[in-house]
């Protein structure tokens, strides 16, 4: 995964967006945006050092581990792995971990997405809890899609609901993530 970094300028801070599929662990000042819509994302970070990081997923579990050795967030159950273990490694306390959880909106329409949302924020709740790791705010389910600024130093997180879509971005976004998935073989309906 190649970051998308640039300079936002509303918040005069260097920036990086990830997308469905992607994770960013970083120990520097940075703000980290994604919009979610049946999908979420988890900003998680040490309380103490500052280090933090946001992974954005579609889909809860996959059944087997290939993604792990790819780096790829595809599933809940990896991506989250790959977020934890990067922000350990870059010397995060797993003690100190908290997280703001968001996303889930009921977006996609298609068979397989039937409450992939909810699914997704069901595997959230259930892997955090148990890895202890506390949930201090969430914006979860619903009917819109939400655009998330992470300041991960800060632990700030603030939300805006994008109540209006003039064009089908996100929706396009998240079906053509989960196509490039069945394509590829993976497991697009975990229930």
């Amino acid at each position: 995964m190649t970051p998308n970094l640039y300079y936002d300028n509303h918040f005069n801070i260097d920036a990086v967006k990830i997308l469905p599929g992607e994770y960013y662990a970083t120990a520097r000042p940075i703000l980290i945006v994604t919009v979610v819509g049946s999908c979420v994302a988890a900003c998680i970070r040490d309380r103490v050092s500052g280090i933090g990081g946001m992974t954005h997923f579609t889909l809860p579990i996959h059944d087997s581990y290939e993604e792990f050795g790819n780096g790829q967030a595809n599933h809940g159950n990896s991506a989250m792995e790959l977020l934890i273990n990067q922000l350990l490694a870059m010397g995060a306390q797993r003690e100190h971990l908290e997280a703001k959880i968001f996303g889930g909106c009921d977006l996609l329409q298609s068979p397989e997405s039937i409450h992939a949302g909810r699914r997704n924020c069901d595997f959230l709740r259930s892997y955090l809890e148990l890895e202890k790791i506390p949930v201090l705010a969430d914006d979860l389910l619903g009917h819109y899609p939400r655009k998330i600024y992470f300041f991960p130093g800060q632990g700030k997180v603030l939300v805006k609901k994008l109540l209006r879509q003039h064009n089908a971005t996100i929706l396009q976004r998240e079906q053509e993530y989960i196509d490039r998935l069945r394509n590829a073989g993976a497991a697009v309906c975990d229930v």
